[in-house]
């Protein structure tokens, strides 16, 4: 019979990052949660913060700064960041994974994605890539001439360009959203089930459909959170990027998989 050591300082019942439940079977297209987990994921997401929060920083200026000097590249720019977006997510994931299991973090998982699944991975991102370019094409026919006077600097252009400006943007939000859940789960897909690019983008789409009222939840409380931290001058984002990007790994983890 075993018995528990008497010296060993008491334990509260707290979740954290390391305490999460094993993983049960792996679920296509994944399983509809409760709509409170939008608030879970992000709580679980802080822990993974709190278990190592000076490289997730570094991490997140790092991040920040190459995005930043890749995008000064005429014309390319957007081009090669909106490629290795996935990739750079998908190292990241493999990060999260091996905080949960008390694994090594260092400020070179950003780069993880280059040694596994590379080709995959760059492939959502062309796929991001050509989506965008289609939501573009709206975009051109209803902003017409009005675009080029927003970009001439005119009063005049800019005040006549309002009304088609409002709808161009409210067509590429609502044509954003799809997909934006079709690359929400992609690069966790690629790199934890090998699972190929197209059926990723599918299974991504089917699981966050199936999860709209947890993911508004969620949404909700990101706005917000973002509101709070742009407050100090900015800093808080320093902490809400890391946390949001791990919540793609907790939701992920919750949504794609059933109970132990």
């Amino acid at each position: 019979m075993s018995q528990s050591n008497p010296y060993q300082p008491p334990r509260a019942a707290v979740a954290d990052a390391s305490d999460a439940a094993p993983l049960g079977a792996f679920v296509e297209s994944g399983r509809a949660v409760d709509a409170g987990q939008g608030w879970a994921w992000l709580a679980s997401a802080f822990g993974f913060f709190r278990k190592n929060p000076w490289v997730w920083i570094f991490i997140t200026i790092i991040a920040f700064v190459l995005v930043i000097v890749v995008s000064v590249l005429p014309l390319i720019g957007w081009l090669i960041n909106t490629l290795l977006m996935p990739v750079y997510l998908g190292g990241l994931m493999l990060g999260c994974k091996a905080l949960e299991n008390d694994g090594d973090f260092g400020v070179g998982q950003l780069f993880a994605g280059f040694r596994s699944n590379t080709g995959r991975l760059m492939a959502i991102g062309a796929m991001s890539l050509a989506g965008w370019m289609i939501i573009m094409i709206p975009l051109f026919f209803i902003m017409g001439s009005s675009m080029f006077g927003l970009m001439s600097g005119d009063p005049a252009a800019i005040a006549a360009a309002g009304p088609s400006v409002a709808i161009g943007m409210l067509v590429t939000v609502a044509l954003s959203v799809p997909l934006y859940m079709a690359l929400w789960y992609a690069p966790c897909l690629v790199i934890f089930n090998e699972v190929q690019p197209v059926q990723a983008l599918g299974q991504s789409f089917r699981a966050s459909l199936k999860n709209i009222v947890p993911f508004l939840l969620y949404g909700v409380l990101l706005f917000v959170f973002f509101i709070l931290a742009a407050i100090p001058l900015g800093l808080g984002f320093l902490v809400l990027i890391p946390v949001l990007i791990a919540s793609v790994y907790t939701s992920y983890r919750d949504v794609f998989y059933g109970p132990a």
